[in-house]
């Protein structure tokens, strides 16, 4: 490959093509991060490459390989820093240094431990140029799961809602499908198909029956499905349980009601709380064990407000249909008495974007 461009000394040129590369790998590459490699030599693009998969060959391994030899004084930029660890697969800055390239241009340093600023330093001290900090928000941003279960021992939890224009979520006898278009709802199976798990309530599993599967779009890979379920009150005839993957988070520690589940192939986490429910906390660490980087929410208002009472959501997007469900109709969260304005926390809308009729709106916590 010899891609010649017309902005060749543009290192963010490069780097966004990277950050393209990396996004090849937005549903597959978990819990591994998205990233992408391109390397340049002579003002011409000579390989590029990004990571598919866990297991697979990283993103800076493909784009020398598509390079072949013609590596030697090339510049290679990258999103994220070169692991300098032996895991699945060898260390990619060994094979940077071994290929000649001189120059290394990286958005952002790899915020696990056992790379963290090691894969630089290992670099320099061989002679190679780095150029850290280029469109980090943006690696960051691609990346925020892995981020968020690196620096806290939790991944990102993002509450997906559909609501009308009212705020309401269903009607006052709970029935709520389906408030939005069909645009709207292929769009959710994109944050779908990118999660590690869709969580929800024992209440949804009884009154909608969802799959929390991905069907909409093509995906390599289904996410792994978690109940909240405090007193086991999941129907095994359910529809999540047809297919394989799922985890029960309960309070019940009688081993005659857990038995149905553990021999039917669930995945049974008991982890009460003082109060005699699920200690979510606990659950989202649980879960960040088991390299769960993004958590898709899909539950009801009793569970979207206790993850809230905990401080526990990162993120909310909020699917808004062009109707009204009148003021008896279901709300999105329950909160603590507020008496004046002063109490209504503000939040951070990072995003509006139409879909058909409705539109999203993705609100940071």
């Amino acid at each position: 490959m010899s891609v010649v461009v017309n902005n060749a000394h543009d290192d963010e040129y490069f780097m966004a093509k990277a950050l393209q590369l990396a996004a090849r790998g937005l549903n597959s590459t978990a819990p591994n991060p998205r990233v992408g490699c391109v390397i340049v030599k002579n003002e011409r693009i000579v390989g590029e490459g990004w990571h598919v998969s866990s297991g697979e060959a990283h993103a800076e391994v493909l784009a020398m390989k598509q390079a072949d030899s013609d590596t030697a004084g090339a510049t290679l930029y990258v999103n994220l820093e070169p692991c300098a660890h032996q895991g699945r697969t060898p260390p990619c800055v060994d094979a940077i240094i071994k290929a000649g390239i001189n120059r290394v241009v990286l958005s952002s340093r790899d915020p696990n431990p056992l790379v963290n600023g090691k894969g630089i330093e290992r670099l320099k001290e061989n002679g190679i140029t780095v150029l850290e900090g280029l469109l980090a928000q943006e690696s960051i941003e691609l990346n925020i799961g892995f981020f968020k279960r690196m620096e806290s021992g939790k991944p990102w939890v993002r509450v997906k809602v559909a609501a009308g224009l009212d705020g309401k979520t269903a009607l006052d006898n709970g029935k709520s499908q389906w408030i939005t278009s069909e645009v709207a709802r292929e769009d959710a199976h994109r944050w779908r198909a990118r999660s590690c798990a869709v969580l929800t309530g024992v209440g949804t599993v009884v009154e909608d029956d969802p799959r929390l599967t991905v069907r909409h779009i093509e995906t390599s890979r289904q996410p792994q499905k978690v109940v909240v379920d405090s007193q086991l009150r999941s129907p095994l005839s359910a529809n999540l349980f047809k297919t394989p993957g799922v985890t029960i988070a309960t309070a019940v520690t009688n081993k005659e009601q857990l038995s149905p589940f553990i021999d039917k192939g669930v995945n049974v986490l008991v982890l009460p709380d003082s109060d005699g429910r699920v200690d979510l906390a606990a659950l989202l660490i649980e879960l960040a064990d088991k390299h769960m980087n993004e958590v898709l929410v899909e539950a009801g208002i009793n569970l979207h407000s206790a993850l809230l009472r905990r401080n526990l959501i990162d993120e909310m997007i909020i699917y808004y249909a062009p109707k009204f469900l009148g003021a008896q109709g279901r709300g999105m969260l329950f909160l603590d008495e507020l008496e004046k304005m002063d109490d209504v926390a503000e939040r951070e809308i990072i995003d509006i974007k139409k879909l058909g009729k409705d539109f999203r709106v993705t609100v940071r916590f």
